[in-house]
């Protein structure tokens, strides 16, 4: 036995279906495609049949969604709220109605501290959301953190208090009552 004697096995080598080589092929003029339709041009892919249900490119949205209660949240690096203490914009207390001035923001946002940046004096935060990497950096500094919990906007609707203890209030929890079953 050698290289030459070598052949495939029986039934497992075919030659090519030559279609669109006249009539007497068997294959030729609609080269077995059949007459007309979309299905006898070129370039036709078959549709996902989804049977009779609403196909899936029919049931997702066609435009982007944006949640109803979503949250605005404006990120502040460290780097930032220094460079502003050098400048003078800001003391040594940063609220959040000088996010609001500084980063050109509505009262309906929320601010966050990250933790880009060094400070190099203490500082009196008080923001919405704090990093860790942003906390410990300021408390290093000898500063402090306070989270606020209410937007300028939620807090100016506040009765009875000034913005900044209003800021500061917690909101107050939702209750929810449960359905009573009818029993007979």
């Amino acid at each position: 036995m050698d290289l030459s004697s070598l052949s495939p096995a029986k039934g497992s080598v075919k030659n090519k279906k030559r279609i669109g080589r006249g009539q007497g092929s068997g294959n030729g003029t609609t080269a077995g495609k059949g007459n007309k339709g979309q299905q006898s041009r070129s370039g036709y892919k078959r549709p996902v049949s989804e049977g009779g249900q609403m196909p899936l490119y029919r049931r997702l949205p066609k435009f982007g969604f944006t949640k109803p209660n979503r949250k605005s949240v404006i990120g502040v690096n460290l780097s930032q709220i220094a460079k502003w203490i050098e400048d003078g914009r800001v003391s040594s207390e940063v609220g959040v109605e000088d996010f609001k001035q500084l980063c050109n923001a509505s009262k309906s946002d929320y601010f966050k501290v990250l933790g880009n940046g060094e400070l190099g004096t203490a500082v009196k935060i008080t923001a919405h959301f704090v990093s860790k990497s942003a906390e410990e950096k300021i408390r290093q500094a000898g500063g402090e953190v306070i989270l606020a919990e209410r937007t300028l906007l939620e807090a100016e609707r506040v009765r009875d208090l000034s913005t900044d203890e209003a800021l500061l209030k917690p909101k107050a929890k939702l209750r929810k009552f449960k359905k009573q079953s009818k029993s007979s």
